[in-house]
Formats: C-alpha cells, sequence, structure tokens
C-alpha cells in the first residue's frame, strides 16, 4: 500500500511563478544573476493582476497536493496588484485544500509609495487572523529604513520575516544589512553569498540555485535549522530532497541521504500543523532516505489534510483539476500578452 507520512512542506515558494512556463523569451538574454531579474521575474511580476495570481495559486496548490505537500510557505510580489492580493492566494490554496503561509515581498524597486503599501498589505492580512509572516524581497531593493519598518512591523505582529538573503552577489552585503534586524523567527531563503550566520532558519532551495547559476549555499555548515524550498520551481519536496542531497554530495562525498532528508524533516518545525496531515505514497521505503534518495518516481496516491482527505487515488478531491489547468492556460496567455 506505501508508506504514510506526514504532508510535506515546502517553505520557500513563488506561487505566482507557475504561470511562468512558456513565457515569452526576454528581450535580451540574461547572462547574470540580476540580469534573469530584470528581464525575467520582474517583468513577469509587475504584469500580474488578482486573476492571474488566483489561477497561478490554485494549479500551484493542485500541483503541491499531487506532490504530496500540504503546506506552504510562500512569498509573493506582484507591484501592480498588491491589494488583497495574500487574500487572493490564500483563498486559493484554501480551495485546493493546501494549507499556505503567506508573505508579501517589501520592495523599494517602485519607490517609497510601492513599499508602504507592501507593508500595509503584510499588515492588513495578519491582522484579519490569517497565517503570514512579513515578507521582504532582499536587502540590496530595500533601504535600510525600510528592512527596519518591516522588522519592526514583524515584530509588533508577533510574527518572523520571510526575506530572500544574499542569493546572488548582488545582495552580498545582506549579513552586514541585516546583522541587528534578524531574529530567530525569520525565514532566510537560499543564502549562497551569506558571509555571516545571521538567526533565523535558513531555507535552501537547490534546483533554483543550480538553474540560476547562483553557487552552492552549502546548508551543512549553517549552525541553525536549514529547511528545504523550491523556489517557485513547483512544489516537489521529494525531487528537491533528491536534488539536495546529490548537490551535497557534490559538495562533500562525507554527505549522506539522512542529512539531507533532515532538511525536508524540518519543514515541519516550521509548519507544525503539517504534522497533522497523512500522505500515502505509491512506495514502501519513502521515510528511508538512502531508498527515496535513489527511488524515481514516487508519487503521492492519498492525501488527508487534517481529517478531510483532499487526494483521493491521485485525484483532488475539491477541484477538478482539469477546470483548474484550463483557467490556468487561459490566464497564462493574457499575462503573455502583456509582456
Amino acid at each position: 500500500m506505501g508508506d504514510v507520512t506526514p504532508g510535506m512542506v515546502c517553505c520557500h515558494h513563488h506561487l505566482y511563478s507557475t504561470l511562468a512556463r512558456g513565457m515569452p523569451a526576454p528581450p535580451v538574454r540574461p547572462t547574470t544573476f540580476i540580469e534573469i531579474l530584470e528581464q525575467i521575474w520582474w517583468r513577469l511580476d509587475l504584469a500580474l493582476d488578482l486573476e492571474m495570481i488566483r489561477a497561478s495559486a490554485r494549479l500551484g496548490a493542485l500541483e503541491a497536493l499531487e506532490c504530496g505537500t500540504t503546506a506552504i510557505v510562500d512569498h509573493h510580489e506582484s507591484p501592480g496588484a498588491i491589494e488583497g492580493s495574500l487574500d487572493v492566494i490564500a483563498d486559493a490554496c484554501q480551495e485546493v485544500g493546501v494549507r499556505v503561509v503567506c508573505a508579501y515581498g517589501v520592495t523599494d524597486r517602485h519607490g517609497e509609495d510601492g513599499a508602504r503599501r507592501g507593508l500595509e498589505e503584510n499588515e492588513r492580512f495578519i491582522r484579519t487572523g490569517r497565517r503570514g509572516m512579513v515578507g521582504v524581497h532582499a536587502a540590496f531593493t530595500c533601504s535600510d529604513d525600510t528592512l527596519a519598518a518591516a522588522a519592526g512591523l514583524a515584530e509588533e505582529l508577533r510574527v518572523g520575516v520571510h526575506i530572500h538573503v544574499a542569493e546572488g552577489v548582488v545582495d552580498a552585503d545582506a549579513g552586514a544589512r541585516l546583522e541587528g534586524l534578524a531574529k530567530p523567527d525569520w525565514l532566510l531563503a537560499h543564502g549562497v553569498h551569506l558571509d555571516r550566520p545571521l538567526p533565523g532558519t535558513l531555507a535552501h532551495n537547490p534546483r533554483s540555485n543550480m538553474n540560476n547559476s547562483v553557487g552552492y549555499a552549502n546548508p551543512a555548515a549553517w549552525p541553525g535549522r536549514v529547511v528545504l524550498g523550491s523556489d517557485g520551481i513547483g512544489a516537489d519536496m521529494l525531487e528537491e530532497f533528491r536534488l539536495a542531497y546529490a548537490r551535497s554530495r557534490e559538495a562533500d562525498l562525507a554527505n549522506e541521504p539522512p542529512q539531507a532528508w533532515a532538511w525536508a524533516r524540518a519543514g515541519w518545525e516550521l509548519v507544525p500543523d503539517a504534522l497533522e496531515d497523512r500522505v500515502r505514497w505509491s512506495y514502501d521505503g519513502t521515510d528511508d532516505p538512502w531508498r527515496s534518495a535513489f527511488t524515481p518516481g514516487i508519487r503521492a496516491q492519498d492525501v488527508w489534510v487534517g481529517a478531510e482527505q483532499v487526494l483521493s487515488a491521485a485525484k483532488p478531491t475539491r477541484v477538478d483539476p482539469d477546470e483548474v489547468r484550463r483557467h490556468a492556460a487561459e490566464q497564462a496567455a493574457r499575462l503573455f500578452a502583456r509582456l
């Protein structure tokens, strides 16, 4: 019948990126990380509206569920559609049956007014009782005043900050700028070029780091908790575990699968609710890191989120997957036309 485990947790996602597949080529072929941001992601997030965000979040949540991922820690950006965007994402995930922790990535890329509106969206969402963190895009796109304002808001709301940290060399001074601000409840995504340890949890994103050619974060050297994320490339956390193991093995032959599996399991510490969920897998041995590290094609067969079965015989029970995918395709076409 296959192993049964708690639901997997994707600890750093960008659900808005789900519609990006097949997007038109950028006007200039990027050759550096900052050019990838400028030519692809910052063009895409600016073109989003609320209906596109809903379609992208529903599809991303559906794909997560099909991979046995029942909880997502999302980091969102849509400078042209800030107000209400976190509600749209949370509602879309709830429709599918997936847990989500939302944050809006505050940035000064669109001026002081854009940063203010981002902070207000985080505050509005969390004060309504929904589950969230205060999001910050990255230190290099924020002034010191904005970083301090986000840290202060998080402390006031008694939540952590979810922020990209030293993903590329352009943000290499993030450690110095965040020292004294970062707290143990912060979620630090990437940390590839971080020059000092900071309080908080490191979210390691092996596939994304390789895809963007930014380097290796070496999470084995991180002194605190390490979790795994996808950085928006789906939410198949068994696959991320395999990539995390393979990359760590390439860096040091002494690294073994249980270490990377511990990073995957640490997601349950970040989102304890997922421990209440159950996933029946297609394979006996899923919970054995030595076996699952080398066994492709393990899929979720049945999933319960809390007491409710939301995936039965690999099919969602709350939504029509064909309708979700059809709607996403329609909204992707609208998005691509704007680009």
